[in-house]
């Protein structure tokens, strides 16, 4: 099953007067920011045209940290995000609201 008929039935369901339980709602907005980070996180690598390797260089972690960051499968620290946006030269912004995520790296103006 693809991800567009996973998001098809939840719609259903909630439209048939489904509630989801506030554990899965909560579990799926964890995941929505996972995603969110990952996506700004290579972006970010990928505008700047940087490997993974040379990111992790840069920031002091492991390939395949950058790896787990980027396939959404890690939850990245304070310390963490500090490090991944001055390795990308950047500036990390997160926005948060009940039903929306927003991850975003701001590049620095050229010295």
């Amino acid at each position: 099953m693809n991800h567009a008929r996973w998001k098809l039935a939840r719609e259903k369901a909630l439209a048939e007067g489904y509630v989801e339980p506030p554990e899965a709602a909560a579990e799926r907005a964890e995941i929505r920011l996972a995603m969110a980070f990952a996506k700004a996180v290579y972006d970010r690598r990928t505008e700047l045209g940087l490997s993974q390797a040379e990111v992790a260089e840069r920031s002091g972690l492991t390939q395949a940290k950058i790896s787990r960051i980027e396939g959404a499968g890690s939850v990245p620290t304070l310390p963490l995000l500090r490090r991944l946006a001055l390795a990308m030269n950047a500036s990390l912004n997160i926005a948060l609201d009940a039903d929306r995520e927003e991850v975003t790296f701001i590049a620095h103006p050229a010295a």
